[in-house]
């Protein structure tokens, strides 16, 4: 007995002086129960049974299983009078618990550590820009005290401008009261003055004296009327001033009211700057901190820009050619020159096509069985080839499909034999050479993703400009100024902007640095090197032509206000075409429905038809056709009125 109560003594204590991990609660009322518990069954055991005490050996003596190690938890205790005490059980459960805590501790220091120096990353950002914000907040307090400063430069002004008024006043109030005197002592002279006059002359003193006494009382009263008369101007007009200083003062007031008045709009404009500065900051600071969002996302999900120089060293022709294919392109026309490169390899590498068979999705020109020999023509065998196709296009009268012309004139040029192999040649090369003006606008109009009329429009609108600009030059030298080359664009192309006319002048050669008088040599700007590539100058019309077509059809979309899969019909379509574009005349607005809604124009219903409501399409579908065809602004449009 006293064995087991030492054993549970040493365990309760353990189990009390044991730390607790963060996480572990050990229910206190527990162990004072189970200790209590225990007291009492120790009590009831030494009045029942009256055993000598063991020795202190028997209690401490080795519980060994059959194989000599210490028996598992659960196991039967060794012998009869050895038992483990639910305190015990639970001190030794708790350790089990601190053990497999400790992993989770030493993982919650490391994670501890990791938020400590996030955070600290993050203190030190937020101080770099509270710094760089305190300075801007610091300037804009300079800014402010030396506006305030400024102001109070102008308040003094006027208070000792108004001073320096009342100042004069009173001067003036002075003078005036002197000149009174003045005028007075001038009387008193006077006066004096006549009577001792009269009092000298002779025949005076020969007058009656009824007579003078009645005079001098009529002139006492005439003097006493006088006076009164006298103090009721000097009380009626006491404070009045002279018309010439009142005059005076008033300009001068004037004039420091217009100066207050400028001084106000001048401050009040500055406020109204300051704001809009303030809104302009905060609005940049808006746009840094979702620039610099961007740009981690763009970091951390963008792939590297891929280094073009390698591609020096395997492009035909070495590092000067690659140079000189890649001069002024942008990645993703670096990929098509790169496409280009390895297509015409391949190209120069096959000896002959397979046939595309006779399917219906396969061009006319290209439906053949077997196998089709390779021609092998080079790049500008190739385009001179196309150009002629064109001339003889253009000379055609009976006008057939443009895939049977294309193979017409194949049969009509190297004979019915080779027509096909010559056919699968050149397309295979319009079809790489996306880079090349002559082949990638024939393979359009080709596979009929524009109509011949786009690039028959084009090619007259250029061939005008170069008749405008030789109407121009008077002296036939092919030169003309600036001024002239800007006159001719505006007359030519009136509907262009401002910015799009610049863009031409900056292709045909103008700068900022450039003057009206400097010459240009405008035939230069329609050449064509010997791949068909144009100047910059044709270029940059034809990028416009397309921009302005993309903007016309955008133009017509907003005006229809639907989304692309509903369903336009006629007299709507027609309606919108008529709104953003009231110049349009009757038979171009048919042109553009009939393409739109696939429909020749002598079946297109009238104005007001009933059929016209019945006749629907698909926005989008509508849209793709109009784009194939030649479809441009014809006049301006008209202004909104204004709200």
């Amino acid at each position: 007995m006293a064995c087991q109560q030492s054993r549970y003594h040493s365990f309760s204590s353990a189990s009390r002086l044991q730390p607790r991990p963060s996480g572990v609660t050990i229910d206190e009322s527990f162990l004072t129960e189970d200790k209590s518990t225990q007291n009492r069954k120790l009590l009831q055991k030494r009045r029942t049974l009256e055993l000598p005490a063991a020795p202190l050996s028997h209690c401490q003596a080795p519980v060994l299983g059959g194989t000599g190690k210490l028996p598992t938890q659960g196991a039967p205790p060794a012998g009869p009078g050895h038992r483990f005490h639910p305190g015990t059980k639970a001190a030794a459960h708790q350790r089990e618990k601190i053990r497999a805590l400790e992993p989770l501790k030493a993982k919650l220091v490391t994670v501890n550590e990791d938020c400590n120096e996030r955070i600290l990353a993050m203190k030190a950002e937020e101080k770099h820009e509270i710094s760089l914000l305190k300075k801007e907040k610091m300037n804009l307090l300079k800014i402010i005290d030396k506006k305030n400063e400024e102001k109070i430069s102008l308040q003094s002004e006027v208070t000792k401008l108004r001073k320096n008024l009342a100042e004069e006043y009173l001067h003036y109030l002075s003078e005036r009261d002197a000149r009174k005197i003045l005028i007075a002592d001038l009387n008193e002279l006077r006066y004096q003055r006549e009577d001792i006059s009269l009092a000298q002359s002779p025949g005076i003193w020969g007058e009656d004296p009824v007579k003078l006494t009645m005079a001098l009382k009529m002139t006492r009263q005439d003097l006493t009327r006088t006076q009164m008369e006298l103090n009721t101007m000097k009380a009626n007009f006491g404070d009045v001033v002279p018309r010439r200083d009142f005059e005076m003062q008033e300009k001068t007031n004037k004039d420091l009211q217009e100066q207050l008045d400028t001084l106000r709009a001048s401050y009040e404009e500055v406020r109204k700057e300051h704001e809009i500065l303030m809104q302009l900051h905060m609005s940049t600071l808006k746009e840094r901190d979702q620039f610099f969002s961007e740009l981690q996302e763009i970091q951390r999900t963008s792939t590297p820009r891929p280094d073009w120089t390698k591609c020096k060293d395997v492009v035909a022709g070495g590092p000067e050619r690659w140079q000189m294919l890649a001069e002024g392109k942008n990645s993703d026309q670096l990929v098509d020159v790169l496409l280009e490169e390895i297509g015409s390899g391949l190209l120069r590498e096959k000896d002959f096509f397979p046939g595309l068979g006779y399917g219906e999705a396969i061009p006319a020109f290209l439906r053949f069985d077997g196998l089709v020999e390779n021609k092998k023509p080079s790049k500008k065998d190739v385009v001179n080839l196309l150009k002629d196709a064109w001339k003889e296009r253009l000379a055609e009268e009976q006008k057939e499909t443009f895939p049977d012309f294309f193979f017409n004139f194949l049969e009509h040029r190297f004979g019915p034999s080779d027509a096909m192999a010559w056919a699968y040649t050149i397309f295979e090369n319009i079809k790489i050479f996306h880079s090349n003006e002559v082949m990638s606008q024939f393979y359009a109009v080709l596979m009929g993703k524009w109509s011949e009329n786009v690039y028959v429009t084009q090619k007259e609108t250029v061939a005008q400009l170069l008749k405008e600009m030789t109407n121009a030059d008077s002296q036939n030298e092919g030169l003309l100024t600036m001024e002239q080359f800007n006159t001719v664009l505006k007359s030519t192309f009136p509907l262009k902007t401002e910015e799009q006319i610049q863009e031409l002048m900056e292709a045909g050669g103008w700068h900022p640095s450039s003057s009206n008088a400097d010459l240009l040599n405008y035939r230069s700007l329609f050449m064509e090197d010997e791949e068909g590539q144009s100047e910059p100058f044709v270029q940059k019309l034809w990028e416009q032509y397309m921009d302005e077509k993309d903007e016309y059809l955008q133009q017509l979309k907003q005006e229809l206000g639907m989304e692309l899969h509903e369903e336009v019909t006629l007299p709507k379509l027609r309606g919108a075409l008529m709104t953003i574009d009231p110049s349009l005349d009757k038979q171009t607005v048919n042109t553009y429905v009939s393409q739109a809604f696939q429909l020749p124009e002598s079946e297109m219903p009238e104005e007001g038809d009933e059929k016209e409501e019945g006749m629907v399409e698909i926005l989008q579908t509508a849209l793709e056709r109009l784009q194939v065809i030649d479809i441009r602004r014809v006049g301006p449009r008209e202004p909104e009125p204004a709200s």
